[in-house]
């Protein structure tokens, strides 16, 4: 099989292989007629601010109503026992969010129940509710999976009269 010249693509291809090779070879030495301007006062990878950090720690349902997104405040929910900072969704839980009554709370029962109700929450000043009348399909429904590999673990929660 032998290159043959007089087929189109052969000619184009060789055409741009030596044109390729030109270029590299023989690089334009031109200087650019305008200088950048964009990075003007420098440029950085790094953010304008980072997010304090959180530590793992523990919560009771009282410790943890403050933090409901409110005034820029971080965003924590409690789903069975396990307290997810989801801030990064604050358009979800924030103020004004379609599950905004989550932020701060436990929300175990209204995602087992896949409701979002506020008869959902148990009041903070109220033991923690223990999902006894659940079945264990509505139990084990994905909730945590999805939380922990999607927002950071900053805690757990446990009884008002715990800590």
């Amino acid at each position: 099989m032998a290159f043959d010249l007089g087929t189109p693509v052969n000619t184009a291809l060789l055409l741009y292989i030596l044109y390729s090779i030109q270029r590299i070879i023989f690089p334009s030495s031109s200087e650019p007629k305008t200088v950048p301007n964009e990075f003007k006062n420098g440029y950085t990878w790094m953010p304008k601010s980072h997010p304090p950090t959180l530590l793992y720690q523990t919560y009771t349902p009282k410790t943890l109503a403050p933090f409901n997104g409110q005034d820029g405040k971080r965003i924590l929910l409690a789903i069975r026992g396990v307290v997810y900072d989801v801030t990064a969704g604050k358009n979800f839980y924030g103020p004004n969010g379609m599950y905004a009554n989550f932020a701060g709370r436990d929300a175990s029962r209204g995602m087992a129940k896949q409701s979002f109700d506020e008869e959902m929450l148990t009041p903070i000043d109220q033991p923690l509710d223990k999902l006894e009348d659940l079945t264990p399909e509505e139990i084990v429904s994905g909730w945590m999976e999805h939380f922990s590999s999607k927002y950071i673990v900053c805690g757990r929660l446990v009884e008002n009269d715990a800590i």
